[in-house]
Order: structure tokens, then C-alpha cells, then sequence
């Protein structure tokens, strides 16, 4: 009860001196500044974006592609229009620099004369990348021209979709073409198919004319018998003629009738000659429709080869343009993590330093009223802000770098599968030209032959004509012979000369038809052969015609429209799900501004309430304990309510839990004043400049503002040693994600924090003789 009423002295004492009052009621408003000032400044800047002037330079002359007009820079400045990123402003190129040099505009963004002209260049042996030229202004601000380089990058990702749409709507009008190609194709392909059907029907009349020859050289040899057993008979009945005239007689008629039986075999096979000649005229003129309809597939395969080879074309240099523009994704993204590095050790460095100074500044009135010295804490005030400001940008940078790296990479990778499809298509039709090539050559050769074949039929049937001719000759002769057989006795010597030549002739005979038999016979198996193959033929041609038809079918049911053209050009959206959103900078920044808000309002305390020494003369050490670290934990929590009310009620923070947050920043707020009273009670001034290490050192290693993972490796050995590590991820849990168990984790932690340092407090005032603190009396001064 007595060190309450110290402590009541104490505060009576302090209420007494008017400085002490305005020092004090001051030092409440410490971590509203730091917090409320520092978030209100920071709570929505790209809300504002619209309000920043920005020049555009359209000099796009425009281009011709594809019979049609590409307007690359007039669509951009469309786009433009519809949107509030920046305050455009569309003027000339004079105007815009004269803008930059006189601050009117943050930045320009000119669109070059060529620009639509470069942009049709993709296909071409040497193609140039079109180029949107952007100058910002980074003398006058150089955040301003950081984040306007990040809005060129999304402006340059929607113009290159736009080109896209155009060349892919080039590539489905050569689609197009290759499905008019295949029904040209398909169409030769069923020629082939009915000129191989009639060629059929013609090798099967062929093989039956081939039949009837066989058959009746067969009957012609079975006639030649006879004529030489007659022709053998009259050779020997010649040397007897004279005794022999009846014997004669009988010979005649013997070969009188198998002269008959010669006649009607020369006969047929005169007819069957003629027939065999026909059916050959028929099949050569089934071999010439097969040449014209093999030479129609070979022209529209080459129709279709050389379509495919401008798709292959087409397909490699995109695939090259798009690796080349993902490398370039991937350095750009390198280089703004090193920026982002950096701008983070230079905001951390500023602020050390404004922080410093404003400590400095207050432990020290007569300095801090010099003006030079007030000059110096607004620069390094201006210096911190904008190095934050500064960190800030690199991160959104980085994350703009990193999702344009993935989108490129996805890009490339769809190229690649449309470069592969192209070369296989190619690859395909290739071997189709190569085959109906082939078949062209085969189907000439097949021509070649038949007409040849119609030839020789034609010289058999000659002949043949000839064969007969001579047999009625030789009919009429043995007429005259048996007329004349009163006057054969006499001739008898010139008859057996006669008949000794007759029978050369016949054996001679006998051996033709014998050859002609065979030739016949194998003619006959080649017909049959040939028939086979053009069964084969006409089987093969169908399927071909088939295929080609469906392939047509299938090319052409692309149907080329603006949804399937736009998901070719962009066939990636991202859809962002955020976890545990956080509606504006304010709200993400605000567990380490209060944190560091609260801390140094505490700090600052320890310079305006003494320290050790009380009002009342005499007083205990226990009482003065007790007296000082009520004292300095009623200032804590008045420091903690008044920055609860502003960010709750004046900036509209919201929280997963108003009772918590309430529970919580007061929890911090404790643990940091005892933690800063221990060391100052303990060191005295030194004491201050301790506490400031080792807010530099939170500052740094806290994770408030970049993950934790990002700064040095030596740094993250103190992350768990801080006490405003636990204070960011408690507020983080307890304003945005609502987690917490891990909260009352972390408001243990600080906890214990809080009662390790008060212990110590409690320490030093037991244990320290009062002799000893004599010289600490000056400390009362602040209170007179």
C-alpha cells in the first residue's frame, strides 16, 4: 500500500511541474505519429495513380499484313483511352519533350513510326522487333518513373497480344489453304480409284481373250498332227507312185481333210488374235486414265507440301522469338532482384539514421533547437520516407518480373508443341508426295508396257491373217493336186522332192505353234498377275481417297473465330486467390509501424521520467520499484490505447478480432517498456544508445516489411533473439489471417520477455546500495 502511494506522490509531483506535463503528454503521441502518420501516408498510394501525368507519342504510320492494315500504334492509344492507370496525356513529340523538361510529366511513351512496320516482320528472313520507346522523367521523381516502367511492361504484354491475334489469324487462313489442297488431293486420289477399276475390268477380259488364244492353239497343234503323218505318208508313197496311184488317191483325201481341220484351227486363231488385240487397246487405255490420275495427286501433294512448309517456317521463328523474349524476362527479373536487395539496405540505413537523430535531438534540447541541426532530422525524415517508398516499388517490380518470366516461359513452351506439330504435318505430307510420285511413275511405266503388249497383239493378229491366207492357198493346191493325180505317176521324182521339203515345213510348222502355245500360256499367267496388282491398286487408291477426304474434312472443320484467335495469342490467364487478403499497403504495413511505433514511444519515455530516483524522501527500493514501473507501464498503455484508437477509428484498420487487437498491442506495448526501463536503469545514457542497436537491429530482421529469407544470412541469426520479430507476426495474425494460436504464441513470447527484463529492473533497485546512486540525483532536475 506505501509503494502505491509513492507512486501516487510520484505522479502528483510530476502533474505539479507544467514541463513534465507537456513532456509527457507529448511522449503519449509518440507511437500515434510513428503509426498513424507513417500509415496514412502509406495506406493507399496506387489509388492515386490517375492523378499522375504521363505523355503519349503516337508516330505509327501504320503497315500492310496479309492484304489487310495493321494499326499497331493507333490500337495502343485506343487501349489507352479506356483505361485510368495514368492521367494520359496524347500529345506531339514536341510537346512531350518540352513537358519532361519543364516537370509537366513524370514520363513519355512513344510509339515510333515503324512501329506497325516492324511488327509484320516475324516471318521474314531478318525479322525486327517493334519498339515502344519509354523516357521517364527520374530527375524530377525517380519512384514515379520505376512504376511507370512496370505499367510500359503491361502495355507492351497487351500490344504483343494484339500482334499475335494478327499473325494467328494468318496461320488458320494457311490452314485454310492446306484443307483446299487435301480435297484437291482426295478428289486425284478418286480418280486414281476409277481408272484403276476400269483398268481392272480390262486385265480381266484380257486374261479370259488370253484363255481362248491358249485353247485354240491347242486345237491348232492338234490339227498339225495329222498334216505331218499325211506329209510323211505322201513322201513315202512318192517312191512307189507309179505302182501306188490308188494308194495316192486315198493320201489326197486324207490331206484334203486335214487340210480342213488346219483351216478352221488358222481360223480361230485369227479370231482369237483379233479379240486379244481389242481387250490390249482397252487396257491401254485404262493404264493412260491411271498416269493422268497419279499426276493429279502429285501436283496436289506439292500444293500441300509447300503449305505445310510455310506453317514449319511460320512455327520455328515463332519458337525462336519467343525463347529469345522469355531469356530476356529472366534477366530483367535477376537484375530487379538485385534492385530490390539493395533498395531494402538503403530504406533500413535511412531510417537508422532519422531515427538517430531524432534521438539524439531530444536527449539533447540546445541541439536540437539549432536550425541547421532541425535541417538535417526533415532531410534524413525525407531520405527514409523515400528509400521506403523506394523499397516498396522494387518488390511490385520484381513480383510484375517474376509472373512476366512464368507467362514467357509458357509461351516458349507452346510454341515448341506448335514447331513439333508443324514438322510432323510436314514430315507427313512429304512422304505422301514422295508416294504419289511413285505411283505416278509406276502407273507411266504400266502404260508403257500395255501399249507395247497392244503392239505385239497387233502384229499376232497380222499373222495370223497371213496364216490363214496361206492355208486356202495350200487348199487350192492340193485341189489341183487331186485333180492332177492322173498326171502325179509322171511326176512322181518331182512329187517326192516335193513332199521331202513339205515335210521340213511342217515340222517347222508344228514347232511355231508349239511356241505360240506356250507364249500364249504365259501371257495368260500375266494376265492374271496383272489383275492381282490392279486389285491392289484399286484397294490402295480407295483407301487413299478416303483419307485424304477425311484429312480435308478435319483441316477444315478449324473454324477460325476472334475467341479461338485471342485463346491462340493468350492461351494463360492468371487467376489470383489470395490467402488471407490484405485490402491495402496500410493494412500490410501496419503490424510494423505499430511495432515500431510502441517502441519507440517507450524509448522515448526513458528520456523524460527518471529513472530511479522519487519525490518522496526516503523511499524504499522496493517502493521505488514499484513507483517507477507503474509509472512507465501506465505510459506504455496509454501510448498503446491512443495508437489502437487512431488506426481502429481514424484510418478504418480492419481486424480479425477487436478484443485481441486491443489484448495484444497492449501485451507489446508492456513487454517493450520493461524490456527498455531494464536497460536504461541499468546503463543509464548508454543505456539509450543500446536500445537503439537493438532497434536497428528489429528494423532489419523483423520481417516487417520483406520476408525474412531476403535479407543476409548473418542478419537472420537475430530474428528469433528480437522481441519485435513476435510483436510483427502477432499483429500480422490478429489483423489479417486470423490465426490466433500462433497470436497468444507470440504474446507469450513477448510475455516472457516483458517479466525476464522486469525481473532485472527489480534487481538492479534491490540490490544497488543507495550511497552508490548519490550522483544519479541530477535526475530530479528534469522534475523542479
Amino acid at each position: 500500500m506505501k509503494s502505491l502511494s509513492v507512486f501516487i506522490k510520484d505522479l502528483g509531483a510530476v502533474f505539479k511541474n507544467p514541463k513534465m506535463r507537456i513532456s509527457m503528454f507529448a511522449i503519449l503521441f509518440i507511437p500515434v505519429l510513428y503509426s498513424g502518420l507513417f500509415l496514412k501516408a502509406f495506406w493507399d498510394p496506387y489509388g492515386k495513380m490517375n492523378e499522375l501525368p504521363v505523355a503519349v507519342v503516337n508516330e505509327d504510320k501504320g503497315a500492310d499484313y496479309e492484304g489487310s492494315k495493321l494499326s499497331a500504334g493507333s490500337d495502343l492509344v485506343a487501349e489507352l483511352k479506356k483505361t485510368d492507370g495514368f492521367k494520359w496525356n496524347f500529345v506531339s513529340r514536341e510537346a512531350a519533350e518540352a513537358g519532361l523538361a519543364d516537370n509537366t510529366y513524370y514520363m513519355a511513351i512513344i510509339v515510333p513510326e515503324d512501329f506497325s512496320a516492324k511488327a509484320t516482320t516475324l516471318l521474314d528472313a531478318d525479322p525486327q522487333p517493334a519498339k515502344i520507346i519509354y523516357e521517364p522523367n527520374e530527375g524530377y521523381n525517380f519512384l514515379a518513373g520505376q512504376i511507370g516502367g512496370t505499367a510500359v511492361k503491361d502495355i507492351k504484354t497487351k500490344v504483343s497480344a494484339k500482334i499475335t491475334e494478327a499473325y494467328t489469324e494468318s496461320v488458320f487462313d494457311k490452314i485454310t489453304e492446306i484443307s483446299s489442297g487435301l480435297g484437291e488431293a482426295g478428289d486425284g486420289a478418286s480418280k486414281i480409284a476409277d481408272g484403276a477399276t476400269k483398268l481392272d475390268d480390262g486385265a480381266l477380259k484380257l486374261k479370259d481373250n488370253l484363255l481362248v488364244l491358249t485353247e485354240g492353239t491347242g486345237k491348232l497343234l492338234d490339227g498339225v498332227a495329222p498334216l505331218t503323218q499325211g506329209v510323211t505318208d505322201l513322201n513315202t508313197g512318192a517312191a512307189a507312185l507309179e505302182a501306188g496311184s490308188s494308194t495316192l488317191a486315198g493320201g489326197l483325201q486324207q490331206l484334203s481333210a486335214a487340210h480342213k481341220q488346219l483351216q478352221d484351227g488358222v481360223t480361230q486363231s485369227a479370231s482369237g488374235s483379233k479379240q486379244l488385240n481389242a481387250g490390249l487397246q482397252k487396257t491401254a487405255a485404262g493404264a493412260a486414265s491411271l498416269k493422268d490420275g497419279t499426276q493429279s495427286a502429285v501436283d496436289g501433294t506439292a500444293k500441300l507440301q509447300a503449305g505445310t512448309k510455310s506453317v514449319v517456317d511460320g512455327s520455328a521463328k515463332l519458337e525462336a522469338g519467343l525463347t529469345s523474349s522469355a531469356e530476356g524476362s529472366a534477366k530483367l527479373e535477376a537484375g530487379l532482384t538485385a534492385s530490390k536487395e539493395g533498395s531494402a539496405k538503403a530504406a533500413a540505413g535511412a531510417k537508422a539514421v532519422a531515427d538517430g537523430l531524432q534521438a539524439l535531438a531530444k536527449s539533447n534540447p540546445q541541439l536540437a533547437a539549432s536550425p541547421d541541426v532541425q535541417k538535417l532530422l526533415a532531410a534524413s525524415t525525407a531520405v527514409a520516407t523515400g528509400t521506403a517508398q523506394l523499397d516498396q516499388s522494387q518488390e511490385q517490380l520484381l513480383a510484375g518480373a517474376t509472373a512476366l518470366h512464368s507467362g514467357q516461359e509458357q509461351l516458349v513452351q507452346g510454341a515448341n508443341q506448335l514447331h513439333t506439330g508443324s514438322e510432323q504435318l510436314d514430315a507427313g505430307v512429304t512422304q505422301l508426295h514422295d508416294g504419289a510420285k511413285q505411283l505416278n511413275a509406276g502407273s507411266a511405266q504400266l502404260l508403257e508396257g500395255q501399249q507395247q503388249l497392244a503392239a505385239g497383239a497387233g502384229t499376232l493378229a497380222a499373222g495370223g491373217a497371213k496364216l490363214s491366207a496361206g492355208m486356202q492357198q495350200f487348199g487350192a493346191k492340193l485341189d489341183e493336186a487331186a485333180a492332177g493325180g492322173a498326171k502325179l505317176a509322171d511326176g512322181g521324182k518331182a512329187l517326192e522332192a516335193g513332199t521331202a521339203k513339205l515335210l521340213s515345213g511342217a515340222g517347222q510348222l508344228g514347232s511355231g505353234l508349239s511356241s505360240v502355245a506356250d507364249g500364249s500360256k504365259k501371257l495368260s499367267d500375266g494376265a492374271g498377275q496383272l489383275k492381282d496388282g490392279l486389285d491392289e491398286l484399286k484397294a490402295g487408291s480407295g483407301e487413299l481417297a478416303s483419307k485424304l477426304g477425311d484429312a480435308a474434312t478435319q483441316t477444315n472443320s478449324v473454324n477460325k473465330s476472334d475467341a479461338l484467335v485471342s485463346m491462340f495469342a493468350q492461351p494463360v490467364q492468371i487467376e489470383e486467390v489470395k490467402v488471407s487478403k490484405v485490402p491495402n499497403y496500410g493494412t500490410g504495413f501496419a503490424p510494423y509501424f505499430l511495432s515500431l511505433g510502441l517502441f519507440v514511444g517507450a524509448l522515448i519515455c526513458t528520456i523524460v521520467i527518471p529513472m530511479r530516483e522519487s519525490e518522496v524522501i526516503g523511499a524504499s527500493r522496493f517502493n521505488r520499484f514499484m513507483s517507477r514501473t507503474l509509472t512507465f507501464s501506465m505510459m506504455s498503455l496509454l501510448q498503446a490505447l491512443l495508437a489502437i484508437l487512431i488506426v481502429l477509428y481514424g484510418l478504418g484498420l480492419e481486424v480479425q478480432s477487436v478484443g485481441l487487437f486491443y489484448a495484444f498491442s497492449f501485451i507489446t506495448s508492456l513487454a517493450f517498456m520493461w524490456m527498455i526501463q531494464a536497460i536504461v536503469t541499468w546503463l543509464d545514457q548508454p543505456g539509450r544508445f543500446v536500445v537503439i542497436l537493438i532497434l536497428i537491429f528489429q528494423l532489419t530482421t523483423s520481417a516487417g516489411t520483406f520476408p525474412l529469407e531476403l535479407i543476409p544470412n548473418w542478419m537472420k541469426i537475430f530474428n528469433p533473439l528480437l522481441p519485435m520479430t513476435y510483436s510483427v507476426k502477432g499483429f500480422k495474425a490478429v489483423i489479417s489471417t486470423g490465426d490466433f494460436s500462433s497470436m497468444w504464441n507470440d504474446a507469450g513470447l513477448l510475455a516472457a520477455y516483458g517479466i525476464v527484463f522486469l525481473a532485472l529492473t527489480f534487481t538492479y533497485f534491490m540490490t544497488r546500495d543507495r550511497g552508490n546512486e548519490a550522483v544519479l540525483k541530477s535526475e530530479q532536475v528534469l522534475t523542479v
